[in-house]
């Protein structure tokens, strides 16, 4: 019985798993974050829920800057019930080529790594929803598809529960 339990644990953790960053390291264009992430940059993305319904889209408009390794992200939101907001993301390179990053809204930092052309990006969002926040896990995979393009796909979860799907094509102006 004592095997069975831990036999069906530990699938259940593997199949929770998801692959890392690393297996993306051969793939092309490589992803220098600190070029792309630098200028003028706008996405187009939407929220689904857990039925894959979606539930709000926007429009954001980033101004990024870069001295050295610390990146400043100015993310404007637009979103499709009329309201806007704002995060300013700080983004620090570290000696081992992962990033770390901070926000207003962001719960501890938001860790980073590049891997070929991918990056994972995983942190805390508190998200406002109906006048309370909620402290929800984002696990963010980022994909350049040329000098221009990059898409993001994030998977939304709070105590393991999967709540939702952000899709984002980024265009580099």
């Amino acid at each position: 019985m004592k095997l069975l339990l831990a036999t069906a644990l530990t699938l259940g953790v593997t199949a929770c798993a998801s692959p890392g960053v690393e297996q993306y390291r051969a793939e092309q264009p490589a992803l220098d974050l600190r070029t792309y992430l630098d200028g003028t940059l706008d996405a187009w993305g939407m929220f689904q829920g857990r039925s894959g319904e979606v539930k709000r889209r926007f429009h954001v408009v980033i101004d990024a800057q870069w001295e050295g390794d610390t990146g400043v992200l100015d993310e404007h939101f637009s979103w499709s019930d009329g309201t806007t907001s704002r995060r300013v993301w700080t983004l620090t390179r570290q000696p081992d080529g992962t990033f770390r990053g901070t926000a207003d809204d962001v719960i501890g930092e938001a860790i980073g790594e590049v891997s070929g052309n991918a990056l994972r990006w995983r942190y805390v969002l508190a998200l406002p929803v109906d006048g309370k926040i909620y402290n929800v896990h984002f696990d963010d995979w980022m994909f350049l598809m040329d000098d221009r393009v990059m898409l993001n796909r994030s998977y939304m979860s709070k105590w393991g529960i999967r709540l939702g799907e952000v899709t984002l094509t980024f265009v580099k102006r």
